[in-house]
Formats: C-alpha cells, sequence, structure tokens
C-alpha cells in the first residue's frame, strides 16, 4: 500500500509515538507485508526468527520491537508491539469509509455494464465496459474490475484477510489495507467470496473462470486462463500461474506456488508448492499416477495378506 504521499521517518515515529534509528528525514512511501515490499516501505517484524528475513528484505524501514543494528540504507522504527502499530498506520492512512447508498458516487463504472437489483458497489470502485453485476453482490471500497466481467449472485469481492494475532485476551485481527483486482473476460460464479490484500492486491488474471462457491485468501495472484471449480478454497499470499485447471473441492496451504498449467484433481489438499505441466491428486498431493498406482496397491494388501497364511 503506498501512501498518498510522502512521509519522513519523524513524521511516522510521531504518528505511532515510538523511537526511531535513522535520518529522520528519511523518506517513507507506504507500506507492505513481507512477500511484496519495496523501497520506500515499512515492513514489520515482532519474531526474532523473522529478524533477519525483515532486515535483509526490500523494505527500508523495519517496524520492529527489539533495538538492533540498522542495515545501511535502511531505518528503524522502535515499538513494543509492531502488530499494533502496522494496524495503527493502516487506519490512518487508508482508514475505513462509511456509506449509506448502494451504489457509491465515487464509483466509476463503464459504459455497457449492467447491475442488476440490490448490488452493493463501495466506495472508490473501479468497474470496466460491458460487465454483468448479478443481484446480491457486494464490491468493496477501491475494487478494481476489467471489462466484459460476470459475477454471479451472492459474490463479495474485498473483504478482510483472514490473518490474526493471538492474545492472551483472545485475537487482533490484522487490518486488511489492499484491494481485490479483477481482469478483463473474467468469470465469477455464485456465492464466492475473494478477500482483498493486506497491503497489497488479491488478483484474477484475464479470462479465468471461478465456478460457484470458491474462496480466495488475502494477496493470492491468481494467472490467466485459469479454471478453478467449485468448493475449492485457496489460501492467502499463494500463486496460481498460467492456465491452471483445479477441479472440485481442492484446499491450499498459504504461501505456495502452482506452476503453469498444471492440473489439480478434486479433492486434492495441496501442501506444498508444484510444478507447472503436470497432474496431480491426493493429501499429501503427489503426481496422480503415483498417487493412483498407490491406491491401487493398497487393494492388494488383503489379498497379499491370504498368500502370507
Amino acid at each position: 500500500m503506498k501512501f498518498k504521499q510522502a512521509q519522513s521517518l519523524l513524521e511516522i515515529a510521531n504518528l505511532l509515538q515510538c523511537e526511531y534509528v535513522g535520518n529522520s528525514n528519511f523518506e517513507v512511501l507506504g507500506m507492505n507485508e513481507i512477500h511484496v515490499v519495496e523501497r520506500g516501505d515499512i515492513v514489520f517484524v515482532d519474531h526474532p526468527k523473522y529478524y533477519d528475513k525483515a532486515l535483509n528484505s526490500a523494505a527500508t524501514i523495519i517496524l520492529i520491537n527489539k533495538k538492533v543494528d540498522c542495515p545501511q540504507g535502511k531505518a528503524l522504527l522502535i515499538s513494543d508491539d509492531p502488530f499494533r502499530d502496522f494496524n495503527k498506520l493502516t487506519k490512518h492512512f487508508n482508514p475505513f469509509q462509511f456509506s449509506n447508498v448502494s451504489i457509491s458516487t465515487s464509483a466509476i463504472i463503464g459504459q455497457g455494464t449492467v447491475l442488476q437489483p440490490n448490488s452493493f458497489i463501495g466506495n472508490h470502485v473501479k468497474i470496466g465496459e460491458n460487465c454483468l453485476i448479478h443481484s446480491n453482490v457486494s464490491i468493496y471500497d477501491n475494487t478494481v474490475i476489467g471489462d466484459n466481467v460476470i459475477i454471479h449472485a451472492g459474490t463479495i469481492l474485498g473483504a478482510d484477510a483472514f490473518y490474526y494475532k493471538k492474545r492472551e485476551d483472545g485475537f487482533d485481527q490484522l487490518l486488511s489495507g489492499g484491494r481485490v483486482v479483477i481482469k478483463d473476460n473474467v468469470g465469477i460464479g455464485a456465492l464466492c467470496t475473494i478477500d482483498k490484500g493486506v497491503t497489497g492486491d488479491t488478483i484474477i488474471g484475464e479470462g479465468t473462470k471461478i465456478d460457484n462457491q470458491v474462496h480466495v485468501g488475502h494477496d493470492t495472484v491468481i494467472g490467466k486462463k485459469c479454471l478453478i471449480a467449485s468448493q475449492t478454497g485457496i489460501a492467502g499470499c499463494v500463486i496460481i500461474e498460467d492456465e491452471v485447471t483445479i477441479w472440485g473441492q481442492v484446499g491450499t496451504t498459504s504461501g505456495i506456488t502452482i506452476g503453469e498449467k498444471a492440473i489439480i484433481l478434486g479433492q486434492t489438499g495441496v501442501t506444498k508448492s508444484v510444478e507447472g505441466g503436470r497432474t496431480y491428486f491426493g493429501t499429501p498431493i503427489e503426481e496422480s499416477r503415483e498417487k493412483l498406482k498407490q491406491l491401487a496397491n493398497i487393494k492388494k494388501i488383503p489379498e497379499i495378506l491370504n498368500k502370507l497364511k
């Protein structure tokens, strides 16, 4: 998430009421999670296991809960609770905007686009030309939709990421300040849910078709011309490359990559990254031919045991 205008390190430190290490005029351009950070971004880290990863990332401002040596060319923000303060920045730079109308006056809707009754279009939404948005679709703030997109009834674009920190008295949510971006010629079925990014974008690539009752987690990037069948659940921060086919009731873990033109057969649990151009099945996931051989061999076990008697 980029700020509308550059901030100084001192301005951010004053906002958070925390100490800082570095030049007070050090330029701060935005804030992002570790997997999408760029130069000028703030990233937060609150566990020693990930200190080195954050300090050596592309981020140039590290919001951290311990005084450490500051890498050359970077700056530190020293906080007793980086998770809390990251949320404070999201609230400040991207606050929730109340809406009391079904279609926000700040929404931009392209020529030829049809909105069926009872749909909600949030603040600063952009919808391209010749789209069809069916009834009871909810499109949250800042969502971007391309041309020739069809979205069926009951689908929700832009809900918060499922991202929590455990506290003694319950769970604190990491606030979501990102977007959902739907490219041209995408089809989305009924009752789908696509969460916005925490700080970046959840992206559905051009020409991809999504069946009914599919969930796509935060910051996931789906490529071009993919097919995703019903009741599939895709976790956050997944990369699905172009022309992947995912059949029904597939589930994935977070932070993995499914390679180009891979085929994932129904009811598979995608527990790790897999190469493109192959067909996969089972939990844990394996190439389908190998998995089916294993299942066939399991059926032979009673016969083998009888022969051993």
